[in-house]
């Protein structure tokens, strides 16, 4: 069955509504390269904090778990960055379970700098008064080992949706602006992140809310 389908609007209210229960949310944003996840999670990030008070949420992206580019190098996997097999899912995984613990005065997690295109360590403090923590990545739900784990510890998982062709064009867009042209910012979006939308678009179904974007 699929799963429920919420606005951006709605999708927002919803976290409010988290974010105001009994102890910690962590709440995660899955779906394609491209979809908004960023985006909606920032959006959440500011709603709930202007609702309940600064620092009531904290965004920890799965980007931060890229390996890093020298890393990729080694493997012989540059080419295909944010496939599946160019994270740290055993280390995101394990950071993900420190957050639903939330029993240290504060978890340092790690970014991605788009700038250099590297994972930055210890980066986004998570201290123990965050109420609710977003994180967003493609493969949230993906059923492979590490990554199955993270559908039983995170509160909910949402997956964005977006039609196709607006994906696509916000990829191109993305990596123009970080340095390639259009025709080689185009090829990555439809060759490479193709690949993995395809991958991640399976992964709906174990969702437990659809948010159009």
């Amino acid at each position: 069955m699929f799963p429920p389908e919420m606005s951006v609007d709605e999708a927002v209210d919803r976290a409010v509504a988290l974010a105001e229960g009994a102890g910690r949310t962590v709440l995660g944003i899955a779906g394609a390269p491209g979809a908004g996840k960023s985006t909606l999670a920032r959006r959440i990030v500011v709603a709930v904090d202007d609702a309940l008070g600064s620092g009531t949420a904290v965004q920890v992206p799965m980007d931060g778990f890229h390996l890093s580019n020298q890393a990729l190098d080694s493997l012989g996997r540059h080419d295909r960055k944010g496939a599946i097999d160019t994270f740290d899912g055993d280390g995101y995984v394990a950071l993900v379970r420190r957050l639903v613990t939330a029993d240290e005065p504060v978890v340092w997690a790690p970014d991605f700098d788009r700038r250099v295109d590297e994972p930055v360590a210890g980066s986004i403090p998570v201290p123990t008064a965050a109420r609710l923590v977003v994180s967003e990545g493609n493969y949230l739900l993906d059923d492979s080992e590490p990554w199955a784990a993270l559908r039983e510890l995170f509160t909910e998982t949402w997956f964005c949706t977006v039609d196709d062709t607006v994906r696509v064009d916000r990829l191109v867009g993305r990596h123009m602006r970080h340095g390639r042209d259009h025709e080689a910012a185009r090829s990555w979006a439809v060759e490479v992140d193709g690949v993995n939308a395809a991958r991640v678009q399976t992964t709906v179904i174990r969702a437990s809310r659809t948010v159009r974007t």
